[in-house]
């Protein structure tokens, strides 16, 4: 039960962290070992930037709410990530990849 209620407050708290941004999420999906999150952001958003908001909002806000956290994990997020720009390709085209790859 308290995998979901990490899920559901990772869901609302990355919903706020991108309202404080002006980015706008257009797909969202929480694996047991990454997350697939999608945003609609102007040309001059740097993706590094948004990514590390993201990543450093979420930690916080997670270990705050669930104490234990801070025990077991050294850190919540990993360093590394995956960025892509969309440019010319549609949202939906977007969320079918991300539907391919959790199936698999």
């Amino acid at each position: 039960m308290q995998g979901v209620a990490r899920c559901d407050c990772l869901k609302e708290l990355l919903h706020e962290k991108a309202n404080a941004l002006g980015v706008t999420v257009e797909g969202l999906e929480v694996l047991p070992d990454h997350v697939h999150l999608v945003v609609a952001a102007s040309p001059t958003d740097a993706p590094p930037y948004l990514v590390n908001q993201f990543k450093g909002y979420t930690s916080r806000g997670l270990r705050a709410t669930f104490p234990g956290l801070r025990s077991r994990l050294p850190s919540w997020w990993r360093r590394s990530y995956s960025v892509g720009s969309a440019g010319h390709v549609s949202t939906a085209t977007i969320q079918k990849c991300i539907e391919q790859q959790k199936r698999s």
